[in-house]
């Protein structure tokens, strides 16, 4: 396999996919493997989510518990294992506090696209054609894409709002253009949220928070379908470890996912 991508929805509920119009998603589940029923970890709030996404540990273990940053975290992220490696990993992204990710040097392409600058609603879109361009010139073996307009939609609007599930449909749109863009390469996907939300926020341990999607794509997987059993955000780490033919490392607490 060429590149694993891994596609982050910021604030993307499972039933929100559902009523969403979503045919690149569609097919990905058509194809592949998937839950609606996957949980995140607590606080159900972005920067702990992701961190715990890429670090593959939850927020007891790696220490951000807020929105910001406090110190480095003591366990390697994907990044770092992929660069570890000898292998190329980038990170694509329109929220500033992302940067910190990854330990520094560990990145080959890193691209943040602020969304003051850009017009209102455009970010995702216009990040993603950048990120299609890169790609398509530079390639790599692990890309971490991040889109917040959908979280941004919630926070705005309401999760389950009109403009909320546009959000998502426009999220779809933009995961077809990046897997346009490296059709001509074997690839594994990965999408998935950090959090869910209700009214206007998320943060709390209820379901409508606490619950995500998870689905995976890759040509060689063998087991398809929806998934069985409990399944975490812990578990995305080892599984994109697993499909990159790499050493998991200890410290991380989840599961690989499928088989490759």
């Amino acid at each position: 396999m060429d590149t694993v991508i891994l596609i982050l929805v910021d604030g993307m509920r499972p039933d929100g996919l559902q009523q969403a119009t979503t045919p690149v998603l569609d097919r990905l589940i058509a194809e592949g493997s998937w839950t609606l029923q996957a949980k995140t970890v607590f606080p159900s709030i972005s920067l702990p989510c992701i961190a715990s996404l890429i670090l593959g540990t939850p927020p007891t273990v790696h220490g951000i518990t807020t929105n910001t940053w406090t110190y480095a975290s003591p366990t390697p992220g994907i990044m770092d294992v992929v660069k570890a490696n000898g292998l190329r990993a980038a990170s694509f992204f329109n929220w500033e506090p992302l940067r910190d990710l990854s330990r520094p040097g560990a990145l080959h392409i890193s691209l943040f696209l602020d969304n003051d600058e850009v017009p209102k609603g455009r970010g995702d879109t216009e990040l993603v054609e950048l990120t299609a361009e890169l790609l398509r010139r530079e390639p790599v073996d692990f890309a971490f894409v991040y889109l917040g307009h959908t979280d941004a939609a919630g926070h705005t609007h309401g999760w389950m709002s009109e403009p909320y599930l546009r959000a998502i449909e426009n999220a779809d749109a933009c995961i077809g253009t990046i897997l346009q863009a490296l059709e001509d390469r074997e690839v594994g996907v990965i999408v998935t949220a950090d959090h869910g939300g209700h009214d206007t926020h998320h943060g709390s341990d209820s379901p409508e928070d606490m619950t995500i999607p998870i689905v995976l794509y890759h040509p060689n997987l063998t087991t398809h379908g929806e998934m069985q059993g409990p399944v975490s955000i812990l578990d995305i780490a080892p599984t994109v470890i697993q499909w990159m033919g790499l050493t998991t490392p200890e410290e991380w607490q989840g599961r690989a996912l499928g088989q490759s």
